[in-house]
């Protein structure tokens, strides 16, 4: 197991990865309207403007990519491990990465916590700072915590 920067060559494997995931899991947590708005979210093009930026990473496990994260400064922005790979430790694995990443120029984390992720995040350490909402389409708002731990 190796968690690695990514490259441009990695684009279409992390956006398969993120809207599979998203797919898969979040429509067992939200309705249609936020599912599609975090698949908009995490577009093709957005993930490319990360990996310019230098704030991706891939997990590489047994040759194959399972998982990608990334961040912003000090604000982890995307965790997703592919379902069928989910409960191994994985994203605990990729989140330990981001967060010693972080480390080296800040002292705490924060993140955007979706209803799926939360517990692992309370199990890492993280406290809700606060609960946002986010109208998405049709009267629909997301709703979600945002996380903070000291490193």
């Amino acid at each position: 197991m190796e968690y690695i920067k990514s490259t441009r060559e990695n684009l279409d494997c992390i956006f398969d990865i993120v809207q599979n995931t998203v797919n898969t899991i979040y429509p067992k947590y939200y309705p249609k309207e936020v599912v599609d708005f975090f698949c908009k979210h995490h577009s093709r093009d957005n993930i490319a403007k990360d990996i310019e930026k230098g704030n991706v990473g891939v997990l590489v496990v047994d040759n194959q990519i399972v998982g990608t994260g990334s961040h912003e400064d000090n604000h982890i922005t995307r965790v997703y491990v592919l379902p069928e790979f989910q409960g191994k430790g994985y994203g605990s694995y990729i989140m330990q990465c981001l967060e010693d990443e972080i480390s080296v120029k800040y002292h705490t984390v924060l993140l955007d916590a979706s209803l799926p992720a939360v517990h692992m995040y309370e199990q890492r350490g993280y406290r809700t700072i606060k609960h946002e909402k986010y109208p998405v389409e049709n009267g629909v708002v997301l709703v979600y915590e945002v996380m903070e731990k000291e490193l």
